[in-house]
C-alpha cells in the first residue's frame, strides 16, 4: 500500500496555497490560532490572543485575515484543501476500492491523532455554531464525502461491496465512525495512537454485528 511518507506530515505545518504559503507570518498566525483555539475555546478567544501567541502585533493579523471567524475557516480550508488532495494522490496508485477505503481511513485518523489541537479545533470547535457547519458541510465537507462515496460506488462496481446499499447512507455512516473515534480520542485524554481505531471500524462497516450475516433489512434509497 503506497504511504506517500514525504507528505504525510499535513498537521505538521499547516497547509496553504501557493501564494499563501510562501508567507511565513501567514503560517505563523494560523498556527497560532490553532493552539489559542484549542486552548481557549474560539468563542473565548481574541484576535489579540493570536496575534500574542504568535508574536506579532494585533494589526499584522489583519493584514492576512478579515476577522476572527476568516481566521477559523481560513485553519479548515486549507487544512482540507491540502488533505483531500493528499488522498487522492495517496489512493491513485491502489487498484482495490477496498484498499483505498483502508488507506482513507487511515490518512483520516493519522492526520488528526497527530496534531491534538488541530483535531480540537476541527472536531470540537467549529461545531459550536450553526454557521461554521453550513458553511463547512457545503464547501469542504461534500468535497471530501463525494470523493468517499465515488470509492465505494466503484467497489460496488467490482463486486467489492454489496450492490444494493446506498452509497451515500454507506458514506455518511463511514465519516461518522471516523469523526466519533476522533472525538472520543479527543475527550479520552489516553494516548493512544488514533489511527489504530482503523481495522475495529473498517472491520464492523464491512462486516457488521452478527456473525455471518447479510441482512435482508429494507432498502434506503434516501440520504
Amino acid at each position: 500500500m503506497a504511504r506517500l511518507a514525504a507528505t504525510t506530515r499535513t498537521a505538521d505545518k499547516l497547509p496553504t496555497s501557493t501564494s499563501k504559503g510562501e508567507n511565513g507570518k501567514h503560517d505563523t498566525i494560523l498556527r497560532a490560532a490553532i493552539k489559542v483555539f484549542a486552548r481557549n475555546g474560539y468563542f473565548n478567544s481574541k484576535v489579540s490572543d493570536v496575534a500574542r501567541e504568535a508574536g506579532v502585533a494585533d494589526g499584522t493579523v489583519y493584514l492576512y485575515f478579515k476577522n476572527k471567524d476568516d481566521l477559523l475557516f481560513s485553519i479548515i480550508t486549507e487544512m482540507l484543501d491540502s488533505f483531500i488532495a493528499h488522498v487522492r494522490a495517496a489512493i491513485a496508485p491502489l487498484t482495490s476500492p477496498l484498499a483505498q477505503l483502508r488507506e482513507i481511513a487511515r490518512l483520516h485518523l493519522e492526520m488528526l491523532g497527530r496534531d491534538r489541537d488541530l483535531a480540537v479545533v476541527f472536531e470540537v470547535e467549529i461545531r459550536h455554531s450553526t454557521k461554521f457547519m453550513e458553511e463547512f458541510s457545503t464547501k469542504k465537507l461534500s468535497e471530501y464525502l463525494d470523493l468517499i462515496q465515488q470509492v465505494i460506488e466503484d467497489g460496488q462496481r467490482v463486486g467489492e461491496f454489496r450492490a444494493e446499499i446506498n452509497a451515500r447512507i454507506a458514506t455518511k455512516v463511514f465519516f461518522g465512525a471516523l469523526d466519533e473515534m476522533a472525538t472520543n480520542w479527543i475527550l479520552s485524554r489516553r494516548g493512544k495512537p488514533l489511527a489504530g481505531a482503523v481495522e475495529p471500524v473498517l472491520d464492523l462497516l464491512l462486516h457488521g454485528l452478527a456473525p455471518q450475516a447479510r441482512h435482508s433489512a429494507p432498502q434506503l434509497n434516501e440520504a
